[in-house]
């Protein structure tokens, strides 16, 4: 007679095998350009048969695009643990989560959200709307409630600050040439300015908070 115990880990499996392998697919992107990774690869790294990476995932580029997704979506502000003090100590733990996650990927996180995009519109809408959504998990982060053209001129800074988190993290991850915690260091200082000329700029804000 099955437990209520092996039901459930039954039950959980195919997800579980999911997880492993698109966290192999996470670890073979960021070593290899997209053209020389080999789904048998993938598999062998998962530890599954190749079959269940197409029964999973379809084809090469189908991974390779939730790959893509699961590197550059940011989660609800609900499933990081940010302070609610001041902008500096929410800026900060921001940062200091983003840092963990390169930390563990930041190739990867480079190879699909820098290298990747070029004339492939599919790629591109993705990448467009990962960076649309993290400026908005900024401003949550911040504070800012602005609306109309503020708001759009905010996400537009926010946006043009994540380009410098790219090329920073290129200079950490791929050219050796900022440590960690120089990165850090930028990235908390620069959104601090930022979110304090964006929360003084909005019309009627009364400065926002600090």
């Amino acid at each position: 007679m099955t437990t209520d115990l092996e039901h459930r880990r039954r039950r959980l499996e195919p997800d579980e095998r999911r997880s492993a392998i698109l966290a192999a697919a996470i670890r073979v992107f960021g070593e290899q350009p997209y053209g020389s990774v080999q789904m048998a690869t993938i598999a062998k790294d998962a530890g599954v048969a190749r079959g269940l990476l197409h029964h999973y995932f379809g084809t090469k580029r189908d991974l390779y695009l939730d790959v893509v997704r699961a590197m550059m979506f940011v989660p609800m502000l609900d499933e990081v643990d940010l302070p609610e003090g001041a902008l500096r100590e929410r800026v900060t733990a921001s940062v200091d989560w983003l840092m963990t996650v390169l930390a563990a990927h930041g190739r990867t996180w480079l190879a699909v959200g820098v290298d990747a995009g070029g004339n492939d519109p599919e790629l591109r809408a993705i990448l467009d709307e990962a960076d649309n959504q993290a400026a908005e998990r900024v401003l949550e982060a911040i504070g800012f409630a602005g609306t109309g053209n503020a708001r759009v001129t905010a996400l537009a800074i926010v946006r043009a600050y994540g380009g410098m988190v790219k090329a920073a993290v290129r200079e950490w991850v791929d050219h050796e040439t900022l440590t960690q915690d120089q990165v850090r260091e930028i990235l908390s200082e620069t959104l601090v300015v930022l979110a304090e000329q964006i929360t003084r700029s909005r019309p009627g804000s009364g400065g926002g908070p600090t």
